[in-house]
C-alpha cells in the first residue's frame, strides 16, 4: 500500500515537467485527485475505496443481510430484559429504595447518552485496519459488555454499598454497549451505495431486533417469572380497585397490610436472575461472532447539528421513543400493583413482541407503497387508543387484544426512524458535497438524544413512584402508587406521542424529495466514475 502511494507521488513529480501539455485547470484537478488517493492509501483504507461501485457490486445477498441483522440482535435482547425488569429488580430483589433506583436509572442512561457522541468522535478519527474501521470496536468490546451485563444482575452480599455497585456497573455497561451500538448503527451506510439495498438491510435489521426484543423478554420473563407471581406473597395481591369497594375500615386495614418477602424467596430470585443474565451474555458472544464472519465493511459537527431534517427527525422520535420507553419500563410494575395482572404480564409482553415481529414485513411493504412519513403517522398514532383502553378496562381479555394491536405500533416505532435516517444522510451529502465521513456523528448523536431523554424519563418516573409512597419489597402498594403507574402507562405516553407526531409533520423529506435526492446522488456517482476515467487518460498522456 505504501509502495502505491510512493509511486503516485513520483507521478506528481513527473507532472511538474508536463505543465505545457496540460492546462492549469486540468493539471490542478489531476494533482488534487492523486493527492487525495495518496492520503487514503496512507491511512490504510482498502483500494476498493478508490473505485465507484457498480449496481451489481452494491447488491447485498440474503446471507449478508442476515449476518448484519443478527449482529444487532444482542443489543435488543439485553435492552429488552433490562427495560422490562431492571427497575423491579432494583426495587424488589436488590432492595435499594426508589430514590436510589431512580438515580441509578437516570445517571446510567444520561452517562450512556454522553458517551455516544464521544465514541462517535473517536470512531470518526479511527484508522482503517484489516477488518475495517468499525468492526474492531464491536469485536473488542463484546467480552467486556458480556461480563458487565452479568455483574449488573448480581446481588452483592453487602447491603450498604449496593447503590454504588449498581450505579458503577450500569454506567460501565452503558459505556461499553455504546462502543458496540454506535459503530454497528453507522455500519448501515458502509454496506452499499444503493438506497434500496440499505433500506432492505435496515428492514432485516429491524425484524431481527424485534425478534431480539422478543427473545430478551421471553428469556428474562420466563426464567424470572417465578420471582414476581402472586405465589411469592403470603396473601394474594388485591387490586386497588377492589380496595375501593371495601367500606369497613378494619377490613380495609387487613387488605392494605404489606407482608414481607421470605429469605428463601430472595435466594431463589437472585439465582433465576443470574441464570437469565448468563444466557443473554452467551447470546451476545454468539451473535457478534456471526456479525464478524458475515459482514465486511466497504468503504463537521456544527453542520450536522444545523441540518434541518436531522433535527426534526431526531426531535420527533425523541418524544416517541420516550413514550414507548415509559410504557416498557413501568409495564411490569403496572401489571403487578395497579391492575392485578401479575399472573399474565409475561404472556402479555410476549404477545406484544410477537405481534411486532410479525408486522415488520407489513410495515416495510407499507412504507414502500405509501411512503415512510405516512407509515410513521399511521403506525405510531395507532398506539394511543389502545394504551388508554388498557388503563380504563384492565381485564385479561382486553389486555391481550391491546397487546396484539400495540405490537403493530411498536414495530413501526422501531423500523421507521432507522429507515429514515439514511435518507437524512443522503440529503446532507447533497447539500454538503465536500463533507465526508460524518456517518458515525449522525448515528451517535441520534442515539445520544434518545438515550438522554429516555434516561430523564426513567429517572423522573421512578422518582414519581418514590413521592407516591412506593414501599420497596412489599407485596402491595398504596393507591397513589397505582394511580401514578396508570398515568405513566396511559396519559403521559399519549401526550408524548402526539408531541412527537406534531414535530414529525414538519419533517421535509417526503417521497418526492427522496426520489429527487436518489437521482442526484446517482448522477454524482456516475460523474465521479467518469471523472476517474478522464484522470486515467490524462495520466497516460502525461
Amino acid at each position: 500500500m505504501c509502495g502505491v502511494a510512493l509511486e503516485l507521488t513520483r507521478i506528481l513529480a513527473v507532472l511538474d515537467h508536463c505543465m505545457q501539455k496540460l492546462s492549469f485547470c486540468e493539471y490542478f484537478h489531476l494533482q488534487s485527485q492523486i493527492q487525495y488517493m495518496c492520503q487514503i492509501l496512507s491511512e490504510g483504507a482498502p483500494a476498493s475505496y478508490l473505485q465507484s461501485e457498480t449496481p451489481q457490486d452494491s447488491r447485498l445477498s440474503v446471507c449478508h443481510k442476515l449476518s448484519f441483522a443478527i449482529g444487532g440482535a444482542p443489543i435488543q435482547v439485553a435492552g429488552s430484559a433490562s427495560a422490562f425488569f431492571l427497575q423491579i429488580f432494583l426495587l424488589d430483589i436488590a432492595q435499594i429504595n426508589a430514590f436510589q433506583a431512580s438515580l441509578v436509572l437516570f445517571i446510567g442512561k444520561a452517562w450512556g447518552a454522553v458517551t455516544d457522541p464521544v465514541v462517535g468522535f473517536f470512531i470518526n478519527i479511527s484508522k482503517w485496519t484489516r477488518i475495517g474501521r468499525l468492526m474492531p470496536w464491536m469485536v473488542g468490546c463484546t467480552p467486556f459488555v458480556t461480563m458487565t451485563y452479568v455483574f449488573l444482575w448480581y446481588v452483592p452480599p453487602f447491603s450498604a454499598g449496593r447503590f454504588t455497585w449498581y450505579l458503577g456497573f450500569y454506567c460501565l455497561y452503558q459505556t461499553l454497549i455504546t462502543c458496540f451500538h454506535v459503530p454497528y448503527s453507522a455500519l448501515t451506510m458502509f454496506l452499499s451505495t444503493e438506497q434500496k439495498e440499505r433500506d432492505s438491510a435496515t428492514a432485516y435489521r429491524m425484524t431481527m431486533e424485534v425478534l431480539g426484543t422478543l427473545l430478551g423478554a421471553a428469556i428474562q420473563g420466563q426464567i424470572v417469572a417465578s420471582a414476581h407471581t402472586s405465589k411469592r406473597c403470603p396473601q394474594h395481591n388485591v387490586s386497588t380497585e377492589g380496595l375501593g369497594n371495601i367500606s369497613n375500615p378494619a377490613q380495609r386495614e387487613g387488605h392494605t397490610s404489606r407482608p414481607a418477602l421470605t429469605h428463601d424467596f430472595f435466594a431463589h430470585a437472585k439465582a433465576v436472575y443470574m441464570i437469565a443474565a448468563g444466557v443473554i451474555g452467551a447470546l451476545f458472544l454468539l451473535c457478534t461472532g456471526v456479525l464478524f464472519y458475515g459482514v465486511k465493511e466497504k468503504d463537521g459537527f456544527k453542520l450536522v447539528m444545523q441540518h434541518g431534517p436531522y433535527i426534526k427527525l431526531t426531535g420527533a422520535f425523541l418524544f416517541i421513543s420516550v413514550a414507548f420507553q415509559l410504557v416498557q419500563s413501568n409495564f411490569v410494575l403496572f401489571c403487578t400493583y395497579a391492575v392485578d395482572l401479575q399472573d399474565h404480564f409475561q404472556n402479555i409482553v410476549l404477545t406484544i413482541l410477537i405481534a411486532a415481529a410479525v408486522s415488520i414485513p407489513l410495515w416495510q411493504w407499507f412504507l414502500q407503497r405509501f411512503g415512510k412519513k405516512t407509515a410513521a403517522f399511521c403506525g405510531i398514532s395507532w398506539m394511543i387508543p389502545f394504551i388508554v383502553t388498557l388503563v380504563c378496562i384492565p381485564r385479561p381479555i382486553v389486555a391481550y387484544v391491546v397487546a396484539v394491536m400495540s405490537g403493530l405500533s411498536v414495530a413501526a416505532s422501531i423500523l421507521l426512524p432507522w429507515s429514515m435516517l439514511p435518507d437524512v444522510l443522503d440529503d446532507f451529502r447533497l447539500q454538503n458535497p465536500g463533507m465526508k465521513g460524518h456517518e458515525a456523528i449522525f448515528y451517535s448523536f441520534y442515539v445520544f438524544f434518545t438515550k438522554f431523554a429516555a434516561g430523564v424519563s426513567l429517572g423522573v418516573s421512578t422518582l414519581c413512584l418514590e413521592f407516591a409512597g412506593y414501599d420497596t419489597g412489599a407485596c402491595r402498594q398504596p393507591p397513589l402508587v397505582a394511580f401514578t403507574l396508570k398515568l405513566l402507562i396511559g396519559a403521559v405516553p399519549a401526550a408524548l406521542i402526539v408531541t412527537g407526531l406534531l414535530i414529525l409533520y414538519l419533517y421535509p423529506i417526503t417521497e418526492k424529495v427522496r426520489s429527487t435526492n436518489k437521482r442526484h446522488l446517482d448522477e454524482l456517482r456516475k460523474s465521479g466514475l467518469n471523472s476517474g476515467s478522464e484522470i486515467h487518460e490524462q495520466g497516460s498522456k502525461a
